[in-house]
């Protein structure tokens, strides 16, 4: 992998275990916003397009062979959590445009002045000579690429508006929900709400990836990371409202962007709080849920409802988002 210095500068690493939909960094923490109160509406608000869940138990986590038991997917646990509000799809770059003209937050990207972008993205131009993590070649460091400049200098997300923000680490994202008056998600509140009330579910719509032939959610097809023949429509983001949502409402909590969650990462679940479990009480690494475009069975099948993976707290990459929640 490549790390981040604390000034910014790229120095060389190593891990164990590559994960292709993401690439780990390290960084300074900046200082976070004051929250300042928000108008919100219960239930399926087209003001805020955050939808009020009732909470309850579920079974957490999944013994699915076809996962990843290293990322502490299982066991299956019964977990409870409380009502909450959560947003229906994740924060648009025009949502997010709105906090940084109000508030002149800089972004950790533009602070370090690089981020990852996936290398089949760039003109040639950008892709000679930027650094690339030696296990995940496909993505490139590059200097200039921002949530504005999602693939470096001359990109826009002008045409946009309504996709999901990426290059944003975990304190941009806290950063912003607390400006809003809300918070990220805890992890167990984050899968409640992606199963959208399918019990045991691989995927929050059913145990079939494509049920009939349709696409569902926006995740590589093809052979990766060489051809992606866009089958479902796109080979980057998607709008936030792409495909038919869950059974509670939620949008896209299957590919498209990875998704920031309050927790510190984990693997060791038997000992935590069944009731709102918040994961361990420190870390180096928070929790993202979802996977994103960029996943493909062949490598990295954590688009289903139980994956989970982790990244530092001043990580940014091109295919890296949030959503916000509030307690009810």
């Amino acid at each position: 992998m490549i790390q981040r210095s604390d000034a910014g500068g790229q120095v060389a690493g190593s891990e164990a275990e590559p994960r292709g939909c993401c690439a780990p960094s390290g960084g300074a923490r900046p200082t976070l916003p004051a929250p300042v109160p928000v108008s919100l509406t219960v239930g399926r608000s087209t003001g805020t397009g955050m939808l009020r869940l009732d909470g309850g138990t579920f079974l957490m986590g999944t013994a699915d062979r076809d996962g990843f038991p290293q990322d502490g997917e299982g066991p299956v646990r019964p977990v409870t959590v409380s009502p909450f509000l959560i947003d229906a799809h994740a924060v648009t770059n025009a949502r997010f445009a709105r906090f940084v003209d109000a508030t002149g937050h800089v972004t950790e990207a533009e602070r370090f002045g690089w981020s990852y972008v996936f290398a089949g993205f760039l003109p040639g131009t950008l892709r000679r000579g930027a650094p690339r993590p030696p296990q995940t070649p496909w993505w490139c460091g590059v200097e200039g690429a921002y949530w504005r400049a999602p693939e470096g200098p001359g990109s826009t997300v002008g045409d946009r508006a309504d996709h999901p923000v990426v290059h944003v680490s975990w304190n941009d994202a806290a950063a912003f929900a607390r400006w809003s008056g809300l918070r990220l998600p805890t992890e167990a509140e984050w899968e409640y709400a992606a199963r959208g009330g399918l019990e045991q579910a691989r995927y929050p719509w059913g145990d079939e990836l494509t049920p009939g032939g349709e696409h569902r959610c926006n995740i590589w097809q093809g052979r990766f990371p060489t051809k992606n023949t866009a089958e479902d429509g796109y080979r980057g983001t998607a709008p936030v409202d792409a495909y038919e949502p869950n059974g509670f409402g939620l949008y896209n909590v299957a590919g498209n962007v990875w998704e920031w969650c309050a927790d510190h990462w984990g693997t060791e679940h038997g000992t935590r709080p069944r009731t709102n479990p918040k994961g361990p009480g420190r870390g180096d690494a928070r929790v993202m849920r979802g996977g994103s475009y960029l996943c493909h069975d062949s490598y990295c099948n954590r688009y289903r409802v139980a994956a989970r993976t982790s990244n530092t707290p001043d990580s940014s990459t091109g295919n890296l988002g949030f959503r916000c929640v509030r307690d009810a």
